[in-house]
This record gives C-alpha cells, sequence and structure tokens, in this order.
C-alpha cells in the first residue's frame, strides 16, 4: 500500500515538473507577441508627414541653384582645362621655336667654324708653301755659293798646280828674271820704302770689288814662280789672272834670296792703295800697282 503511494506521488510529481516550464514557455511566447504588435499598431496610430508646398518649392529651387552650380562649376573647370591645354600647346610650341633656333644656331655656328677651319686650313697652306720657296730659294743661293766657292778652290788648286809645274824657260830668261829681283832688293828698307801716302796716293787701275774678292786677298794666295814675267821701266812685273802686278818698292833684304820662287803671297787694297804681302814675314807690305 504504501509502496503503490509512493510510486503514484512520484509520477504525478514528475508530470507536474514538466507542465511548468511549457506553461512558462507559452506565457514568454504571448509576451512577445504582444511586445511585436505594440510598435505596430503605435505606427499604425502615427500619420506619415507630408511637407508643405512652399517648403517643396524652396527645396526645387535649392536644388536648382545647386544644379546651376555645378553647372557653371563644371563650365569653369572646362573653361581652365582648355586654358591649360592651349597655355601648353603655346609652350610647347614656343619650345619648338627655341629648339629650331638653338638648332639653327648650332648649324649656323658649325658652318661658321668650317669655313673659318677651311681658311686657317688656306692661310697654313700659304704660309707653309712661302716658307718652301723661301726654303728653296735659300737652298739654291746655298748651291750657288757653294759652287762659286768651289769654282774658286778650283781655280786656286789650277793656279797651285800651275805654279808648281811652270814652263819651261830658257837660261837667259831664268837669268835676266832672277838678276832683276836681286836688283829690286833693298840695302836699307826703311829709307828705300815708301807707301802710297808717302807716293800721293794711288792712281792706277782699280780692280772692281766683285773680282777681287775672288783673286785677291788674303784668302787668295799665291806664288809668283812660274807667271809670265817682264821688266817694265827697271821694276819686276808679273801676270796673275789676267792682271799686270808691278813691285815699285824693293823687297827687304832679310827676306829669303828665292821669295818669289817658294813663299805664298796675297794682294790687299789698304791705306790708299795696293801692297802685297809675304805670308812668311807678315807685317810687311811692298807698294804695287796693278793693270791690265
Amino acid at each position: 500500500m504504501n509502496a503503490k503511494l509512493i510510486f503514484t506521488s512520484a509520477v504525478l510529481a514528475l508530470a507536474l515538473g514538466m507542465a511548468a516550464p511549457a506553461s512558462t514557455q507559452d506565457q514568454k511566447q504571448d509576451n512577445k507577441h504582444d511586445h511585436a504588435g505594440q510598435p505596430q499598431k503605435h505606427a499604425e496610430q502615427q500619420p506619415a508627414q507630408q511637407p508643405a508646398p512652399e517648403q517643396r518649392d524652396h527645396q526645387q529651387q535649392n536644388q536648382d541653384r545647386h544644379s546651376q552650380d555645378n553647372q557653371r562649376q563644371a563650365q569653369k573647370q572646362q573653361q581652365q582645362d582648355q586654358q591649360q591645354q592651349q597655355r601648353a600647346q603655346q609652350q610647347q610650341n614656343q619650345d619648338r621655336q627655341n629648339q629650331d633656333r638653338q638648332n639653327q644656331d648650332r648649324q649656323n655656328q658649325a658652318q661658321k667654324q668650317h669655313e673659318q677651319d677651311q681658311q686657317q686650313q688656306q692661310q697654313r697652306a700659304q704660309q707653309q708653301q712661302n716658307q718652301d720657296r723661301q726654303n728653296q730659294d735659300r737652298q739654291n743661293q746655298d748651291r750657288q755659293k757653294q759652287a762659286q766657292k768651289q769654282q774658286q778652290q778650283d781655280q786656286r788648286q789650277q793656279q797651285h798646280r800651275a805654279q808648281q809645274q811652270p814652263p819651261q824657260r830658257n837660261q837667259e830668261q831664268q837669268r835676266a828674271e832672277q838678276t832683276t829681283w836681286q836688283n829690286h832688293r833693298a840695302r836699307n828698307w826703311q829709307s828705300d820704302h815708301r807707301n802710297w801716302q808717302q807716293r800721293g796716293g794711288y792712281n792706277g787701275y782699280r780692280v772692281p770689288d766683285t773680282r777681287f774678292n775672288v783673286y785677291f786677298g788674303q784668302r787668295n794666295m799665291f806664288r809668283i814662280y812660274g807667271l809670265p814675267f817682264m821688266v817694265f821701266d827697271g821694276y819686276p812685273r808679273f801676270q796673275y789672272n789676267g792682271y799686270w802686278i808691278t813691285l815699285l818698292d824693293p823687297w827687304p833684304g832679310y827676306w829669303s834670296n828665292d821669295w818669289y820662287d817658294t813663299d805664298d803671297v796675297y794682294v790687299i787694297y789698304q791705306n790708299d792703295g795696293y801692297y802685297m804681302y809675304d805670308d812668311r814675314y807678315p807685317g810687311i807690305g811692298i807698294a804695287v800697282s796693278i793693270s791690265m
């Protein structure tokens, strides 16, 4: 009995426990529907407010002004863009013109430099030609001088060889020549000698300077031996290169007896007249006259 009672109580309690939550859940669902329906009801109770006609006109005007402002702003921006493009185009044109001028200037400068270079080359070529011509002229003159000098040397050598190989003379001629030279020897050189100033100056034949420099002077020595010889008014005279040279002064007594055969002599012009010197006895000049 008791066990059955206990079992029945437990089943009842369990059934009541399960029913309570479900009731609670239904109550919560009902409350939710109530709350959800309240706003809709409130919304239905609040009527929609419509703007007044004046307000709508004002809004339309604002929208129109805003649209016009936007159009003006767009036009202004377009104008600015066009102006900027024009300025950019003008700047490009200006840059192109500047570049063209620079290119033209460079071309002109290059042409001018080319002309200057050509002119300088022509000037240098002309100067070189002139220099070459001058050098050639100097070389020709040097060759002429050398040829003339060689000719003079050849003439001196020929004269020297001719002197070394005198023509054959007979004994009578040799004795007459030797007698003339010995008779023309000074006994006292200081008293017997007279220079051209003491003789009143030279008035005889003058050898042209061009020929004198070739045959006479200290550089043109020769020997009397073997040259054509004669006696003129008691003075010894010999022929040298077409000129007759007459010894007017006696020769010093201390010279060797055969100086006129062995010594080198030369003729110079000094102190208003011609003098002959013996290279073996420097400082003693014998007054001579020259004739053709």
